[in-house]
């Protein structure tokens, strides 16, 4: 499992960390191409010098080798190129993270992190319901609480105090909500969710650099709002 590798306000992104692996693979990738090819020429010089004059080799045969070898060749540094632009972006996006660190930010999602204080996220329906059925499950997608409410028309806050149906205090962690409304003609209501929280973090485990809030992993393209700029 990847562990988020968290960047701190007074750290800064590292190319090293990041370009380590692929550097030490694609070393590792030519040293083994240039030692086969050196083989192969030596045994394809031997095979020259000792070859029966009345019965010479294919030359058609080991040209196609020598072909195949010098292909193998450019495609490693065709790869080594892709993964020094790979992870010039990255480090550039990583750079361009930084920037949220400390700012509170909204973004779309249904995840909130449960604390001391609870979890709270932003409902927004298009008109008011009659029923709102908002059903908390943990990161196990196991249902925790079940809650049903009326909503108002436009954005309003939820809290969950973090006490399960059973009446049991739940642990600290991720938890998501879905809500089923309907409005007074019994039609169906669509609820968008958002969450808000404070940058505190970069994850750079993943395959792109993403914002950390608390334990919630977020991406720029979930952002709706940003404050504290």
């Amino acid at each position: 499992m990847n562990v988020p590798l968290k960047i701190s306000p007074s750290d800064k992104p590292s190319n090293t960390a990041i370009a380590s692996n692929t550097a030490a693979s694609s070393t590792t990738g030519n040293q083994q191409i240039a030692g086969n090819f050196t083989q192969f020429l030596t045994l394809l010089t031997t095979q020259l010098k000792n070859q029966n004059p009345l019965s010479p080799m294919d030359t058609n045969q080991f040209t196609q080798q020598l072909v195949q070898f010098a292909q193998v060749e450019q495609q490693l540094k065709s790869n080594d190129r892709l993964d020094s632009i790979a992870s010039s972006a990255r480090n550039s996006e990583a750079a361009s993270l930084s920037s949220y660190i400390g700012k509170s930010i909204t973004t779309d999602g249904i995840t909130s992190e449960l604390g001391s204080s609870g979890a709270t996220w932003s409902l927004s329906a298009p008109r008011a319901t009659s029923k709102a059925t908002i059903t908390i499950s943990d990161s196990k997608n196991t249902v925790v609480g079940i809650q049903t409410q009326p909503l108002s028309a436009g954005t309003q806050s939820f809290s969950w105090d973090g006490r399960t149906s059973s009446g049991l205090k739940a642990p600290a962690g991720l938890y998501t909500i879905k809500v089923d409304a309907v409005d007074a003609s019994g039609q169906k209501v669509i609820v968008d969710t958002a969450v808000s929280g404070k940058v505190d973090g970069i994850d750079l485990a993943g395959s792109a650099p993403a914002l950390m809030v608390g334990k919630n992993r977020v991406t720029t393209s979930a952002i709706k709002q940003v404050s504290g700029l």
